[in-house]
């Protein structure tokens, strides 16, 4: 195990935040006027909650559930870090139909035409929680031997006939982005240092480039 590199330090914008009701960790996202609000995973399900996110960072939660960001796996042991990423959202207000098709086939009436307003922005961050599962196919670069492991994850209702096909091909889009930019090394997660204590990946050394170079491995270009 080496310190923590001084890139990995979180900064206010990348400290984790958890809520102090549930002790789980919330996502940032942030309004179309700008505000930057929490929202709890479940929230994203489209599940309800009985109570509204109290966002404090992990290090001020007592005994934080950090759950696997990957499998939602309640084991997480590591923290693997990545380009940032966000996701723009946007609402539909009105749907246009033909009148006769709507008397014949009614919520089934084909829609013409759609208009929509913006939604938040879905800030991901950098970093990500993963369980010792997810952690190996991380390491072994399988894209699809994750993706497959978090949609078998899923509740049905998520995943239930072309759903899982859209969802396949979101995670796609997300993972592909974590696996060709991740950093070198990983954190791991304990008690003491929830945010993470960096352990170096064997057989790579930082460089303080963020291009995770094997040794003795030249830069290319």
């Amino acid at each position: 195990m080496t310190l923590t590199p001084a890139w990995m330090s979180p900064t206010p914008d990348e400290m984790p935040f958890h809520c102090r009701t549930c002790r789980r960790a919330l996502h940032r996202r942030q309004t179309p006027n700008g505000v930057l609000t929490f929202e709890h995973p479940n929230e994203l399900r489209g599940d309800t909650l009985d109570h509204e996110p109290r966002p404090a960072p992990v290090t001020e939660v007592p005994d934080p559930i950090i759950e696997c960001d990957f499998c939602s796996s309640p084991e997480a042991l590591w923290v693997y870090v990545c380009a940032d990423q966000e996701t723009e959202t946007s609402y539909v207000t009105r749907r246009t139909v033909n009148v006769g098709d709507y008397q014949r086939r009614h919520y089934a009436a084909r829609t013409r035409a759609v208009e929509s307003e913006q939604g938040p922005l879905r800030i991901w961050g950098e970093r990500w929680s993963a369980c010792d599962g997810c952690a190996a196919l991380l390491e072994g670069r399988e894209l699809y031997g994750l993706i497959a492991r978090v949609t078998d994850a899923m509740p049905p209702r998520l995943i239930r006939g072309r759903k899982l096909m859209t969802v396949r091909g979101l995670l796609h889009g997300h993972y592909s982005t974590v696996l060709e930019t991740l950093r070198p090394g990983r954190g791991r997660i304990t008690a003491r240092y929830p945010v993470m204590a960096w352990e170096e990946t064997p057989g790579r050394v930082d460089t303080g480039d963020g291009t995770g170079r094997q040794i003795g491995q030249r830069r290319k270009g």
